[in-house]
């Protein structure tokens, strides 16, 4: 589907682009506002940003090199755990590097260049994750449901399948809507209120409305943020449905459990990503939408490694062995 989609819209693309001349740009490079007021504040939130950055650094750092070294963990559901704990430095580190540098800074600048490729790599990070959730749901999907089908099914070769399908279906939704929006005109003013290159402050600043390519970007969002999410959805459902009608409550207990830990980390992301990219509209004030970028940029990926590892017995003992912990 997501194929389709793309192919469809980079056509049109293509078509609407050869019928137009060479779009000039006046702004070479736009002010990310950031969290501008007191220096006391921009103080506060560069301590505070800086140690969740840190931490997840090290949190999911320590969770990649456990499944890595730990022959135990070397399991389909280990395998997707460990390179979502990849994935996630790299998506804190498409921003935050960038947001931390930028309270310090007295210019505040970003290049044109620069602010569209960070778009880029940050938007395909998170589509990355989001199939990445979903792929981690039919992994649970399988394991309970068709638990003497799993070996077969989930085999090492088609994980490792999956894994680069994610990456690679994950760079290749964006470019066609960074296109669009880098080929508008741009002629001033250059400052956007927050602390990313985010599409709405980039329709709000372009000299001409562009009805056409605001609705291409947002169902872009939808169809990404929705896909992956109606099929974690109905691999939960398919999971509910057979463990209720498990008759002991231990496991019940178990298979919730096992689930429990993605199940946190999928309402916590799309909850977040909804309130940002699925309506059409720029209602949300900037305090609001720098709070729910902060969210899901530098909390998600500082929350799941806890959540994980506190959550699964397999990964705390991994950890405190990679970690040269010992326990009585």
């Amino acid at each position: 589907m997501y194929i389709v989609v793309h192919f469809l819209v980079t056509s049109v693309f293509l078509t609407a682009l050869g019928s137009q001349n060479r779009t000039v740009h006046f702004v070479t490079e736009f002010i990310l506002l950031g969290f501008h007021g007191q220096r006391k504040m921009q103080s506060f939130f560069f301590s505070l940003i800086l140690v969740l950055y840190l931490l997840t650094l090290l949190g999911n750092g320590a969770i990649v090199y456990a499944v890595k070294w730990d022959r135990r963990l070397h399991t389909p559901m280990y395998i997707l755990l460990g390179n979502f704990a990849f994935l996630e430095i790299w998506y804190a580190s498409s921003t935050v590097p960038n947001m931390l540098v930028n309270i310090l800074s007295e210019t505040k600048t970003i290049s044109f260049s620069g602010c569209f490729l960070q778009f880029y790599f940050f938007f395909s990070l998170g589509t990355t994750e989001c199939f990445f959730l979903s792929v981690m749901a039919y992994d649970r999907y399988l394991a309970i449901c068709r638990p003497l089908h799993y070996p077969s099914i989930m085999s090492r070769k088609f994980c490792v399948t999956l894994i680069c399908m994610c990456w690679v279906s994950g760079f290749l939704c964006y470019p066609v809507p960074i296109i669009l929006i880098s080929q508008l005109p741009f002629c001033g003013p250059n400052i956007i209120d927050h602390f990313v290159c985010d599409p709405g402050p980039l329709f709000a600043l372009s000299c001409v409305s562009a009805p056409s390519t605001e609705l291409i970007c947002y169902t872009f969002n939808s169809v990404i943020i929705f896909g992956p999410f109606l099929s974690i959805l109905g691999s939960y459902t398919m999971v509910l449905r057979v463990v209720l009608r498990v008759p002991s409550g231990a496991g019940r207990t178990k298979a919730f459990s096992t689930c429990g830990s993605h199940l946190m980390v999928v309402s916590l992301f799309y909850g977040t990503l909804m309130v940002m990219y699925v309506s059409p509209t720029s209602g949300n004030p900037a305090g609001m939408q720098k709070i729910v970028t902060l969210v899901y940029s530098a909390g998600t990926p500082f929350l799941n490694p806890l959540i994980y590892s506190l959550r699964n017995k397999d990964m705390k003992n991994a950890l405190k062995k990679a970690l040269g912990i010992t326990t009585s």
